[in-house]
């Protein structure tokens, strides 16, 4: 995700438009990637529930049954969980550079996001968090909806990311990505939403599970708040299409800062994506637990 402070400037979204390709995930400075010119891969509209995990696209947003048995702390709950990017979005510019309205602005479809310096990728890393994390709250009871079940696929937009989970009505929704700032750079940061219109009922809510989210992340894992980006941990966003058209409690958290070595072998790490997605699961049975 773009750690850039402010609104992304419309001419430069629209020479994103003409081909320009950037990372999702990164500083300001940036990092740019060069895009695969192999044919396009399937573009994930919304991902069906009744198929298995493959690229296909489909109408209907991958949901997942919730556990049975009325004891369980999330049974009949709903949570969304976005897994940013997709591993395919680098073989169709024509299709993730497409513009869309964000609620404020106008921005592309979606990026490529960022890597390691070993070229692992933040789809990856997205949807392996994403993953364990939907185990977890099955587990609890709740009904998971993902906005893309492989990590093989091509978008969806970050548009149509947000109506998936507006239109399951979801109770909370975490929106799981990694960063690419500066390599001296560490950290996570919880990005929180701006009041715009459609999310104006969601502000503190979402507020106050980014908060929830903020106190798990330094209680139960080793990553600290980001030394390059936002305050204590905190970054309010008004240009992203996920925060501005949400209609429930949903904030985006950069998980580390994938450039950088220390963060990497962290993020990388499939014991330390596991306890992020427990970490989510915490600040997820806090936050319903107020409500």
């Amino acid at each position: 995700m773009r750690a850039v402070a402010g609104r992304a400037s419309h001419r430069w979204l629209l020479a994103a438009a003409a081909g320009l390709m950037t990372v999702a995930c990164g500083s300001a400075a940036g990092l740019p990637q060069s895009v695969a010119t192999q044919p396009a891969h399937t573009h994930q509209a919304a991902p069906s529930p009744s198929q298995p995990a493959t690229p296909q696209a489909s109408s209907h947003p991958a949901t997942s049954p919730a556990s049975t048995g009325g004891s369980k702390p999330l049974a009949g709950k709903v949570v969304g969980i976005d897994p940013g990017h997709n591993g395919d979005n680098g073989a169709d510019p024509a299709y993730i550079n497409q513009i869309i309205w964000n609620g404020r602005e106008s921005e592309t479809c979606d990026t490529t996001g960022t890597q390691t310096a070993s070229g692992y990728t933040e789809a990856k890393f997205n949807f392996n968090v994403a993953r364990y994390l939907r185990a977890d709250l099955r587990a609890e009871g709740a009904r998971v909806v993902m906005t893309r079940t492989s990590n093989h696929g091509v978008g969806p937009c970050v548009n149509r990311r947000a109506r998936i989970i507006d239109n399951a009505h979801a109770n909370v929704a975490i929106d799981i990505h990694a960063d690419g700032g500066p390599v001296w750079g560490r950290g996570f940061t919880v990005l929180e939403p701006i009041a715009d219109g459609p999310n104006d009922r969601v502000i503190r809510s979402s507020e106050r599970f980014g908060n929830d989210l903020r106190a798990a992340m330094l209680q139960d894992t080793s990553m600290p708040v980001s030394n390059y980006y936002g305050s204590n941990g905190i970054q309010f966003r008004n240009d992203l299409a996920g925060l501005n058209l949400t209609t429930v409690p949903k904030v985006l958290i950069e998980c580390g800062n994938m450039p950088n070595a220390t963060d990497a072998s962290l993020l990388t790490s499939p014991r330390f994506q596991r306890q992020l997605a427990a970490t989510f699961n915490t600040a997820i049975l806090t936050f319903l637990a107020k409500r």
